[in-house]
């Protein structure tokens, strides 16, 4: 099938499809035109990897999930790593988060928001006085 085809059955935007292919992702093979021909399997790591980057993985981190899915003598646990890997970045991200948005909150909350000048909003990211 061709890429139009491949974008509508993957949901992938035909420019991302071919950016996976620039990046070694998929490697669809060519018809006699030299138009690209994906295949069935081509459609399901396009689906793999589309899953995983929802799922926040790296295009190295779907690289590797992607070869860890091809060999069948791999170990789950190899699987798991990764993916505990993954989980932590996602933890400390989330971390960060509720911090940003602990600090914010008090900055909002401070702030009367009326005619005065002054702010704490502005003093708190200025590092001055809140």
């Amino acid at each position: 099938m061709n890429i139009g085809d491949a974008a509508l059955q993957s949901g992938l935007p035909a420019k991302t499809i071919r950016y996976y292919e620039d990046i070694g992702l998929v490697a669809p093979g060519r018809a006699g035109n030299g138009y690209r021909d994906f295949s069935d399997t081509d459609l399901h790591k396009l689906a793999f990897v589309q899953r995983a980057r929802s799922l926040g993985f790296s295009i190295e981190e779907c690289r590797a999930l992607l070869s860890l899915y091809d060999d069948r003598d791999r170990a789950s646990a190899d699987v798991k790593d990764l993916a505990k890997a993954h989980l932590a970045q996602i933890e400390e991200k989330i971390l960060g988060l509720q911090t940003m948005q602990k600090t914010l909150s008090e900055l909002v909350y401070k702030c009367h928001g009326d005619d005065r000048p002054d702010c704490p909003i502005l003093d708190g990211l200025s590092g001055g006085k809140t």
